[in-house]
């Protein structure tokens, strides 16, 4: 088990349930953007939210943000040590820095003393695409290891001014080399991890990039926050981070869908028919199983575990429940048969 920290009121690591993350993706100075977008966040299950500080401008516009968020904010810090200590002053619920651009080990230090004064926790966050040229020019490239040497060389740093709050995580836009360091790490550290890919691509490139590595290292037991880097609105990130999760048996609020591929019996638009389904269950957060199949002959035995499913015929169809039909219906009435079935289970 992990050590854990405290993000605002969200356990990290230590046993608790993993944590979903999230980006904002609207200019930190526009405080009422920020925080309608934290608002659509929060809605579709976030739990913790991570701003940039570019400036002072930012800085200054982060601390109101704070005050009006409904969720606990990470202030993402590069490059000005300075700005880490004003968003902690400021109200960050946690400080991510990255250990190859914030500076000396001077400024390390004074980022250390306020997040220690103010019991903020601090992300060692490593990328592949920023790493210490120290540690390129000894692997080459960013590998692995040269993730978990960045990693260690900045925790000892913290370590030896007494700060243990911390997290970390080691991100690269390969999915092999960010299971690998993740791997590596665990076994020799107890620091919860924060994981994920970066830099993933177009969204469908970037969901399977997410799922393999993500999960990938969820399958294995590591991993105690994530977040899905997507390059699309935020909230998609969150829908993805849940479906990850619920792929990995580890999160059981949310509707589970299996639906059949279609074949020369399917006599329905079936494709369209689960679109609708998940569409209209997208929130619903109902530990249930249902399935959108695509004949009446295979469809209830196939998927007989599911709590409820319809199962198409021609022009017709039939709901069932644990393999039972329970309702025959012209195929146009089948859909908002189920929904009604589900808001009454």
């Amino acid at each position: 088990m992990t050590r854990q920290i405290m993000v605002g009121s969200v356990p990290i690591g230590g046993g608790a349930p993993i944590a979903i993350q999230s980006m904002l993706n609207t200019p930190t100075n526009d405080v009422k953007a920020c925080l309608a977008q934290i608002d659509k966040l929060y809605t579709a299950g976030c739990q913790i939210v991570r701003l940039a500080v570019p400036n002072q401008e930012a800085a200054a516009a982060f601390s109101q943000i704070c005050k009006e968020s409904p969720l606990p904010l990470v202030a993402d810090i590069h490059f000005d040590y300075k700005l880490a200590i004003a968003a902690a002053q400021g109200g960050a619920s946690k400080i991510r820095i990255n250990p190859g651009n914030i500076g000396g080990e001077d400024r390390v230090k004074a980022v250390v003393d306020v997040c220690r004064d103010l019991h903020i926790p601090i992300r060692i966050g490593v990328n592949g695409g920023s790493l210490e040229k120290s540690l390129l020019e000894k692997y080459g490239h960013p590998t692995a290891e040269a993730l978990v040497e960045s990693a260690f060389s900045h925790l000892e740093l913290l370590e030896k001014y007494g700060f243990y709050d911390t997290c970390v995580s080691m991100k690269s836009s390969t999915v092999p080399t960010m299971v690998k360091a993740c791997r590596l790490f665990r076994e020799k550290c107890d620091y919860p991890l924060h994981i994920g890919v970066t830099e993933t691509g177009p969204v469908k490139m970037g969901l399977m990039k997410s799922a393999m590595g993500i999960g990938a290292l969820l399958l294995d037991g590591i991993g105690d926050t994530i977040r899905v880097s997507l390059t699309d609105d935020p909230v998609e990130e969150i829908y993805a981070a849940k479906d990850i999760l619920k792929a990995a048996g580890l999160r059981k609020e949310g509707v589970n869908i299996i639906s059949c591929p279609t074949c020369g019996r399917t006599k329905i638009d079936l494709i369209g028919l689960v679109n609708r389904v998940d569409a209209a269950l997208k929130d619903c957060e109902k530990p249930i199983t249902v399935a959108v199949m695509g004949c009446v002959v295979n469809g209830p035995g196939e998927a007989r575990e599911a709590d409820i499913g319809i199962a198409g015929g021609d022009g017709f169809g039939m709901i069932f429940e644990k393999g039972v039909q329970t309702m025959k219906l012209p195929y146009d009435q089948l859909l908002d048969a189920l929904l009604k079935r589900i808001e009454e289970i």
